[in-house]
């Protein structure tokens, strides 16, 4: 005989029940003894056209009769429209079947980007429970080609009376090995510095006739960026030196221009000298720094010479490009921002010291992340974060 779950009693017109369990799940049934529906992740490369990412969905059980779920996708940093297309309706397994699929189309761009995700949300299942209802699909980017406004300040290809004797515009399709070399390592770097330089293809490039040096996360609480030079490379003493740039931004950012004494080999730092023709601490977007270094190897400082430049009105050197120069001659050095004269030495400026500035320099170029001067990067830094340089060009008198 089976026992009722539920107890009716009938006084006068009224039923009292006692016991009853809660109703059953749609479809039927006891929600323990239904299959249960899964939706799984789905991570794959955005590739160079159209395609789609394929959402397993699986029955814990077969079950002897069919079986739906509901599904539809929502936006997260990825967008309906640009980077997949929206979908949505309704997920049938035949009776006996336990796995189906949730096809979503992906639309393919070939800018660099960051990675992307989208949900897709499962409800409303038939003779079905449901332990996992959603499912993140992360659209990883494989491009190179970052879209990049060139508005901003723009110096002239020649000057009278002066040759263009070295320039790098960054129009081939990789860095040029003849002209750069990557430094590598996460020492420290003299600064306290939180970065690992890498020779890696994210974190410097060229793309659009640009080269692009970039700052990131690594996915293990630090950080990845590049430091180039030309030292032995491209060396050279005195010019009118313009290189054209947006900057990055940000807590813990540093991102430099700067040169080296070629003897550093040798003589060490700050004995070789040290011309930054243009640092920005990341909290001061809208200010750069032109300073020159010198003094005696081995009292583990320099003696300074600095001067800044702000631009007006709130402005940020990440907004547009700048060109930062420096007309270098003998015994002497002139800082400008977009032709604009802010900073000098001489040969008076040293006093007593030793005057290094009269013999070849090389480039380098670099983002650095945290650090004495910068502080470390907190809640609110962005990342990745990008120095973007149009072009490199030393003119020399004729």
């Amino acid at each position: 005989m089976k026992i009722s779950h539920c107890i009716s009693l009938l006084i006068g017109m009224v039923v009292l029940s006692f016991g009853c369990k809660d109703p059953v799940p749609s479809g039927g049934g006891n929600s323990d003894d239904l299959p249960k529906i899964s939706i799984e992740n789905v991570t794959q490369f955005e590739l160079d056209s159209d395609n789609e990412f394929s959402f397993s969905v699986r029955l814990s059980d077969s079950s002897s009769s069919d079986v739906s779920v509901d599904f539809r996708t929502e936006s997260n940093t990825a967008l309906d429209g640009s980077d997949f297309i929206s979908s949505q309706g309704t997920l049938n397994f035949p009776a006996g079947e336990t796995l189906g699929s949730i096809d979503v189309q992906i639309v393919a761009d070939t800018l660099k980007e960051q990675d992307e995700q989208f949900i897709v949300q499962l409800s409303n299942p038939q003779n079905a429970s449901l332990v996992v209802s959603e499912a993140i699909g992360t659209i990883r980017n494989d491009d190179d080609f970052v879209d990049i406004p060139d508005d901003g300040y723009i110096t002239p290809e020649s000057y009278g009376g002066w040759d263009l004797v070295w320039a790098d515009e960054f129009n081939g399709s990789q860095i040029d090995l003849n002209n750069w070399t990557h430094e590598l390592g996460a020492s420290g770097w003299g600064n306290n510095e939180l970065q690992n330089y890498t020779s890696d293809p994210a974190n410097s490039y060229i793309s659009n006739g640009k080269l692009i040096i970039e700052a990131r996360e690594d996915g293990n609480g630090g950080y990845t960026s590049a430091r180039m030079m030309t030292a032995n490379k491209q060396e050279y003493m005195f010019g009118r030196i313009d290189i054209r740039a947006k900057l990055p931004k940000g807590q813990g950012i540093w991102p430099a221009l700067w040169m080296l004494g070629s003897n550093f080999w040798d003589s060490g730092w700050p004995s070789c000298g040290e011309i930054d023709i243009m640092e920005l601490l990341g909290h001061e977007p809208g200010k750069t720094h032109g300073t020159a270094h010198w003094g005696p190897q081995g009292t583990g400082f320099s003696i300074p010479s600095s001067a800044h430049y702000s631009l007006s009105g709130g402005a940020e050197f990440a907004e547009e490009f700048h060109v930062f120069s420096i007309v270098w001659e003998f015994n002497s050095i002139k800082w400008l921002v977009d032709d604009f004269v802010f900073h000098q030495i001489n040969l008076n400026t040293v006093g007593n010291n030793e005057y290094p500035f009269n013999q070849d320099f090389f480039f380098i170029f670099n983002i650095a992340v945290g650090g004495n001067w910068p502080g470390d990067p907190d809640a609110t830094t962005q990342f990745p974060q990008q120095m973007i340089v149009d072009y490199v060009r030393l003119f020399q008198k004729q």
